[in-house]
């Protein structure tokens, strides 16, 4: 024979079932939010990377750049001298004939 369950202890179960719910649910959303938290960090660190890199990248491009400078400049003096040069030629060879 079944013995009758009390309605308090009817209660008490409901409400222990839906603490239970609760607690499950809280738990999942727990263990999402940690992942995501781990995703942000690893996606952080890549970034870091990134920044790393391309400053790295950016450094190597401005000493590229001061040297191609250096380079011109010393080429348009070359090139200055050597048309000064040239009309000095000229100019003598003019007076010559």
């Amino acid at each position: 024979m079944a013995k009758a369950v009390s309605p308090a202890i009817t209660q008490a179960l409901g409400q222990l079932r839906n603490a239970v719910t609760a607690l499950e649910g809280a738990v999942a959303r727990r263990a999402q939010d940690d992942r995501s938290v781990e995703t942000l960090k690893k996606e952080l660190a890549v970034m870091q990377d990134d920044r790393a890199q391309i400053a790295l990248d950016l450094d190597a491009a401005l000493a590229k750049s001061v040297r191609l400078d250096t380079i011109t400049g010393e080429l348009g003096r070359r090139v200055d001298r050597a048309t000064t040069l040239v009309r000095e030629v000229l100019g003598d060879l003019g007076q010559r004939e």
